[in-house]
Parts: structure tokens; sequence; C-alpha cells
């Protein structure tokens, strides 16, 4: 889960992950024998006051939200972000041991020490000032014309700055062995299109909002108030042209509308308006011959933005692309600013995170692997990789199993979707082979300084696979990281040892519990190998298809009936969700559900389990699953997420996912009266 933060650790990065299928997930699962077996389930998470039939997420999470209120400091709040609190105090202690000692320069200890003391020193951020910043606004100030943009953007790209788009290197889609070279949409300071486009009430008012704060920023770096005005003018002009020629985000979802292979002549073609190898080899990607244009129509623009936007409205531009990056390591009036914006107005937060929390997630940030070995050799049981591994293969059996029993599918293709399920990469806990920090310097001078040089590590880091074979051991998540993911580009699915522990997993619960949290969670990411957009990929992590005409057409018509079902979903008084765009995460929840109850039946086929705390087994195990999106979220976030996020939101998850499933029907004696049934022929089935 990605926090709602304007923290930027090197730009190119954050698109890679944008591109990975991603989602909050879970752990292990076997019962100790040495325990007595529990439930698993927290009767006071229950509000048996509601209606299984009529608001099913209420009665299993209503008590889960009563007795955790949002505190100020969240705009939501749920049970994997109560994991991530406790996992940051860990993180805390781990990190404040190191910053009390001294260490030898060069050291990794050195490195946690310095960025955590500095990021904890308000005394010098605050005098200061924007002193950190001021080289690089008068080098962007000194700009004099086209060709001093072009040179001046890749520095500051490679320094975590998304201006106008980014460059970043990932595998190519068409031959997944290889890293390429490619180029994303950016450069727009609101993140998604729609806040620019739209003319309803709300995103009228957070336009308006966003003038005020980029006006109140210029003025705090020591701008006039008539250059300041000016200048939010021109930021403005500038982002919704970047804004009308992107791709929606529905669009974005399509592998293929966003692959363009071409050579970099032809590239030379498309934009003249840069000189490409000449920007090429200033990142430091040197004779490079191919690169895949991701959003062609919006590269086009870039060109004519730079060509014919006057000089000092891109000066503007960059200058406010500069002061937003480092709004969050510059003094506390600017940071509060910064906060005022995104944290108030956008998501709804009332206060500010604790200093110590935003110092550990940025040391986090920077160095993330090597908090990351510390963060195992203390807080993870080795024997709870085995137990993974173990689950994982019995929700793999389960999965086939249901591709096997398809009867909208064709045998051709049953083969080909038995293939790919069989050659997941499965990661758990933590990687074989840890990153290399000794090449990036951090000092004591200024905290913003060590964000750039982090930045650009990480660049180089990225930059350096350019032309070399895909290592497939690599992970894209520290171990301490409360998440998961499947990539469709290395077929890969991926658990950290951050989110392998309750309330995810019980180790002294039955399978009730376990196969409803984490197997559901499981089975969600390997059903991301067979969703809308996973479905494209081979076994390989090829954009390929394996599909036959008559069985892909079947599955779009299923996937449409999905999406036309959460596009009727009302999230907030007059709107509604977005079936299209959530359409991945919805078909991987209803998959894993499916999956992971089948597998639990079967597991206990031989010894059934017996009621438990007044629930049966069936029952549990849809209380188990509810439970892991128990959440509170205020109605600025729901807005924002409805805009931004790929993921329906908590409650949706439950409501929206359950009545879908036969299973739950039989659980809890859903009738027709009741407000959530849904007809037997109208529920959509996929995997």
């Amino acid at each position: 889960m990605k926090q709602n933060s304007k923290t930027r650790f090197f730009t190119p990065l954050m698109v890679v992950w944008g591109l990975l299928i991603s989602f909050m997930l879970m752990t292990t699962a076997c019962n100790t024998k040495d325990a007595a077996v529990t439930s698993g389930i927290d009767l006071a998470n229950l509000d048996t006051t509601a209606l299984p039939g009529t608001d099913f997420y209420q009665y299993a999470c209503g008590g889960w939200m009563k007795n955790n209120p949002l505190t100020g400091e969240y705009s939501r709040f749920g049970s994997f972000d109560k994991l991530a609190e406790n996992n940051r105090e860990q993180l805390k202690g781990l990190i404040e041991e190191i910053a009390s000692k001294p260490a030898d320069k060069g050291t990794v200890a050195q490195k946690i020490a310095d960025m955590y003391n500095l990021a904890m020193d308000s005394v010098k951020l605050n005098a200061d000032g924007i002193e950190p910043i001021k080289v690089d606004l008068q080098n962007i100030g000194n700009i004099k014309n086209v060709s001093d943009i072009l040179k001046i953007i890749p520095t500051l790209s490679v320094e975590g700055l998304d201006t106008y788009f980014a460059v970043y290197v990932a595998a190519d889609p068409m031959n997944s062995t290889m890293n390429i070279v490619q180029t994303y949409q950016s450069g727009i300071s609101l993140g998604q299109r729609d806040y620019y486009l739209d003319n309803d009430e709300h995103t009228k008012m957070i336009r308006e909002k966003y003038k005020e704060h980029v006006l109140k920023m210029f003025k705090l770096v020591g701008f006039s108030e008539e250059i300041a005005q000016k200048d939010m003018a021109s930021v403005m002009k500038i982002e919704t042209r970047l804004a009308k020629a992107a791709y929606d985000k529905v669009k974005l979802r399509d592998p293929h509308a966003n692959y363009n292979l071409m050579t970099v002549a032809d590239l030379q073609k498309l934009v003249p308006e840069i000189n490409w190898n000449d920007y090429l080899v200033s990142l430091g990607l040197k004779d490079i011959k191919q690169i895949s244009v991701s959003q062609k129509e919006s590269l086009v623009e870039v060109g004519k933005i730079i060509a014919t936007e006057p000089i000092a409205d891109q000066i503007a531009y960059l200058q406010w692309k500069l002061i937003d990056s480092a709004a969050e390591y510059l003094s506390d009036e600017i940071y509060a600013q910064n906060f005022d914006f995104y944290g108030k107005t956008l998501s709804g937060k009332k206060e500010q995170s604790p200093r110590w929390k935003r110092a550990v997630s940025n040391v986090d940030g920077v160095l993330g692997e090597a908090v990351g070995q510390m963060y195992v050799k203390k807080y993870f049981p080795p024997a709870a990789k085995e137990r993974m591994l173990k689950l994982v293969t019995n929700l793999q059996t389960s999965l086939g199993d249901r591709i096997n029993a398809l009867t909208w599918m064709g045998d051709s293709t049953k083969i080909k979707a038995n293939e790919k399920l069989k050659a997941f990469i499965v990661k758990i806990g933590y990687p074989d082979k840890w990153r290399d920090y000794s090449s990036l310097e951090i000092d004591k001078k200024s905290y913003y300084g060590n964000i750039k040089r982090a930045n650009k590590f990480e660049t180089d880091y990225l930059f350096a696979k350019a032309g070399k074979k895909v290592d497939k051991t690599e992970w894209q998540m520290t171990p301490q990281t409360v998440n998961a993911y499947y990539d469709p580009s290395t077929n890969e699915i991926c658990f950290p040892a951050g989110i392998l522990q309750y309330p995810f997993f019980d180790m002294n619960a039955d399978d009730a519990f376990n196969y409803g949290a984490i197997g559901v969670v499981i089975g969600h990411e390997m059903t991301h190998g067979f969703d809308d957009q996973g479905c494209q990929y081979d076994k390989e992590g090829n954009l390929k298809n394996w599909w036959t005409a008559d069985d892909k057409k079947h599955f779009d018509e299923r996937t449409a009936g999905l999406a036309t079902f959460f596009d009727s979903i009302e999230v907030a008084p007059g709107v509604y969700g977005n079936g299209k765009f959530t359409l991945g995460e919805n078909i991987a929840d209803q998959g894993g559900l499916h999956v992971s109850f089948q597998a639990f039946k079967k597991a206990t086929e031989a010894s059934p389990l017996e009621t438990k705390d007044g629930f049966t087994p069936e029952q549990r195990f849809f209380l188990a699953y509810s439970n892991v999106w128990a959440g509170n979220i205020r109605p600025e976030e729901i807005l924002q997420r409805t805009k931004s996020d790929p993921h329906s939101l908590g409650k949706w998850r439950v409501d929206g996912a359950l009545p879908q499933v036969d299973a739950w029907y039989d659980a809890f004696g859903i009738k027709k009266s009741d407000p959530m049934f849904v007809a037997p022929e109208k529920r959509v089935s996929i995997w």
C-alpha cells in the first residue's frame, strides 16, 4: 500500500512500481501443535447489531472501526496500517540504537545515523531555511533558451524531480528477459489528470486550493506576491497541457496501448524538439538504440510545450517542481504548508505525523534493504518462510483445479493457463542477496542534499540495467514492507516479511481463519496473473496472447459484468466507482476468495472443523477475510482514492466481492429479501 505523500525517492522507480500489480497482503498458514487452536476471530471486531445480508462490512468490521477511530495524522487507517505502525516502531528501535552511537565514515551505520539525525534536527532545518535549494533555484532561473532547458532537465530528473516526462529502465514487455529504456507520462504535481480536467464542485475546489498552495510556496521561498502570482499561473498552464495530453487511468491499464518500441532515430522524428542522443547520454544512458515510448501522444505534447511555451513560464514550472519535491526536507514552515494542501485539503488529515515517524520512513526509503537486513535478523522467524511456501503450493493446486473445471474455457487455453501457474516465481520474506550501498554518500551537512544523492544513487542503479538481462532474483519491495505484489513481467508473487504476521496470519488459529485471511490474499496475487492485464502476459512474462479467440471473448464478457457491477456502487453522494479502473483488483479479490475457499474445504475435508465462538468454519473464513479490510477513511480520502487508486475501497472489497460468491450466501443464510442479495444468474464467476 502506497501512502498518499509527496515523498519521492526517485521518480522513474516510482513509475516502475506503478506498473506492478501491487496490493496489501499477508503471511503463512500452519497451526502449532503445542498451543490450543483458536477461532482466530476477535469478537470485538464485530457489530452484531448490523445484519450480514444488509451490510456485511459493518457486521464484520463495525467493532474494529469503533475501537480504532481515525487519529489526526491519518486520512485512512485499516488493519494493515495498524501493522505498519507496529513495524515502524520496531524500525525506530533499530534506527535509534544505531543513530545514538558513533560510526566509521562510509559504513551503513554512519549513513543511517546521519540521515536520521538530520531528519530529527528541527533547529538545523529551520536555520537552513531554503538554503539547500538556493543554488538549484538560481540555476533554473538562469535558463536563457530551450537548449538550456534540455540541458537541465536530465540533471533534475536523476535528482528526483518529475518534470515533463519520466525515463526508466524495466523489462521489455515483448522480451521479458531483457531490460530496455522506456518513457512514461509525468510532470503533473496533482498526480491524476482528472484534477486538472474534471469540473465537478469538489475537483474545482481542489484546483483552486492547489493554486493557493503553489502561490504560498513560491512566497515562502522568497518570491514577491506579483511574481508568485505570475509563476503560479505558468505552473497551472503547463501542468494542464500535460494533463490534457496524458492517457486516462483506464487507458494506462492497457499494456498494448502503452508499448511502442522504436529506434532512437525514429523517436527523434516523433519528438524532434529534443535531441534524444544528447538527452539519454546526459542521463547516463549511452549507446541506446531502442526505446519504448509508453504514451506517444503525451511525449509529442511535451516536445511542443518545451519548444513553444515562453522560457519564463518554463522556468516557473521547473522551479515549482523543485520546491514541491524538496518541501518535505526543508524548514517546518515550508513542510507545514506542504502538509496543509497534500495532507489536509487533498486527503482530509488533521495533523502531521510525528517527526520521528517521518524520519524513520525516509531512512527506510533511502536505505531500505540495509534496514531490511536488520529487521529480518531480529523480527522474522526463518521457519515462517517454509510454512509460507507450503501454503502457496496449496493455493496453486487449488487454482489449477479451478482452471481445469472451468466450463467457459477450452482445453488448449487451460493448458497454457496451467503452464503459467506452474511457472510462478515465489518470493517470501527477504531476498537471497542484498543491495550494496557503499557508493551512496550520506553526510551531516544537508538533509535535502542527502535526498538528492539518494535519488541519483537509485537512478544510476536502475539505469545500469539498460540493455542487460533481467535479474529475476531482485525484489521490488523491501522485507519490512507491509504489502505484497505480483509482477507480470517476471511472473512472480512476492510476500515480504513485514506482512507475514498477525492479524494477517495467526499461528494459533485454525485453517478457517488462516485460509480466509492470508489464503485469500495469496490467491489474490496469483489471480493477478490471470486478471484483465495479467492474462495478456505468458508464462515467461512476455506480452503475448495465449488465448483462443472464443475463450478470450468469454473472459471479456465475464469481466465486463464485474466492471458494470462496480460501476453501480455509489462510494459517496453522487460519486460512483470506476469498474474498469478497478477491474484487475476486483477480479483478483474474487479469484482469491474462490481459490482459497476451495483450498480450505479440501484441507479440512478429512477432519472437518467445529463451530467456535458461535461461528461455523465457513462463517469464520468470510469474517477473517473481511477483517483484512477493516478500516476507517475520511470523506476527502474516499474522493481522492476513487480518482487515483486501482483498488476498490475497503468496504467494497467486502460488500462488492462477497455477493458474487455462492459459499458466502450459504454460510450466512443470505436471502432474496436481503439488500446485498444478487440473483445467481447475475453473479459474476471468472476464476
